[in-house]
């Protein structure tokens, strides 16, 4: 049977190809596979140790058998107005709420979007590129993405805030390509009924993002450049989000206190 292999950042720069089609034996698993690319591209064997496969948008665990035609991508740790279409999308859901864009994003219109009468808050989070990094430079940064599973996870995100918190709106989008210093790479809107549940929602969707969402950044220093993935232990996007990570503990308000 044929698959077709996709490599993104380190990966990609390793074997010098982003997308490659191989021969497996019917009934394969996905860890054979991995040890396939080993042989053919020995320098990987370090980075795929630290890699997450995904099957056709889904996140895979080693002993998932492969069919013909699987699309099977490799991801190394992730880093992190008007109603007119935005300028640069390579993709996005069915409404225009979240997208992968590779042009400047306008934050008027996520605002827009999660606009309603029903809203006591709103909060974003917008993400930008500083320029000093534990005492480094940076240049600017190259972002790449495993577009359609980027989108189809930005959307499980948005499906668990509206269980998480009813009545929430979020819209959200991530750059790629080429950003400069203080260019956003990340935009992220909530509006919710009262502000709590906003700052909770928000602080909820930009950790979700760097924890499962196939988005990685290089850096580009005065003097080298590295792909930058998960700097605090091992990544496990399967994962629940633990509550401590975005409830914001505060206390109680008196009954019949609506200053919120």
């Amino acid at each position: 049977m044929k698959v077709t292999v996709l490599l993104f950042a380190k990966l990609a720069d390793i074997a010098q190809s982003p997308q490659m089609v191989l021969s497996l034996p019917e009934g394969a698993y996905v860890n054979q596979l991995q040890e396939e690319l080993i042989q053919l591209y020995p320098a990987l064997k370090d980075v795929l140790t630290e890699a997450v496969a995904s099957v056709n948008h889904e996140y895979a665990e080693p002993q998932h058998i492969l069919h013909d035609g699987d699309e099977i991508a490799f991801l190394p740790p992730v880093s992190g107005g008007e109603k007119t279409k935005p300028a640069g999308i390579v993709g996005s859901n069915h409404d225009g709420t979240i997208y992968i864009a590779n042009e400047p994003l306008q934050v008027e219109h996520f605002l827009s979007n999660v606009a309603s009468r029903n809203a006591g808050a709103i909060v974003t989070f917008i993400g930008t590129v500083r320029e000093i990094t534990h005492g480094l430079r940076t240049l600017h940064l190259e972002y790449d993405s495993y577009v359609p599973m980027a989108v189809k996870k930005l959307e499980q995100i948005q499906a668990e805030i509206a269980e998480k918190w009813p009545g929430a709106k979020i819209s959200m989008a991530h750059r790629i390509g080429h950003l400069n210093i203080e260019e956003i790479a990340v935009i992220i809107a909530v509006s919710t009924p009262h502000r709590q549940a906003a700052f909770e929602a928000c602080k909820y969707a930009i950790e979700r993002v760097k924890q499962m969402v196939p988005v990685w950044k290089k850096e580009q220093w005065e003097d080298g450049t590295e792909w930058q993935g998960a700097q605090e232990g091992p990544w496990k996007p399967t994962e629940p989000l633990p509550e401590e990570v975005y409830r914001f503990v505060t206390e109680k308000r008196e009954a019949g206190d609506k200053h919120d």
